[in-house]
């Protein structure tokens, strides 16, 4: 499989998610999602989205079970808007980047305090 075309896949697969969580899916335990990154298998058999989640634990294990609930909906709506034989299994991650880089940025604000 051409690498331009699995790009654009994953491109489209997460702007397709963003759209279906923020306007389609109507779970109470959705908190504050953002899709930050999909990732496609060469055979476009498997995607992982990578979500971005704020809140306390207990809202983001909520949220990512609402996400859950939901992946065979998203599934086949994906499939449907992208027009492929076969609609990707998708899988959802936690991105913690976010707060990965929010940690080192406020250690370095530490240090240059100290100075």
């Amino acid at each position: 499989m051409g690498e331009l075309r699995v790009r654009k896949i994953q491109e489209f697969i997460k702007q397709e998610v963003s759209r279906i969580v923020l306007q389609e899916l109507k779970d109470p335990r959705l908190g504050f999602v953002t899709v930050t990154d999909a990732r496609i298998t060469g055979d476009l058999r498997e995607a992982t989205v990578y979500v971005s989640l704020f809140g306390s634990d207990e809202e983001k294990k909520n949220t990512l079970a609402a996400l859950s609930k939901a992946q065979g909906y998203i599934r086949s709506e994906v499939g449907k808007r992208l027009g492929i034989r076969y609609s990707p299994q998708i899988e959802f991650k936690e991105d913690e980047s976010l707060e990965y880089g929010m940690k080192i940025e406020s250690i370095l604000h530490d240090i240059e305090k100290k100075d």
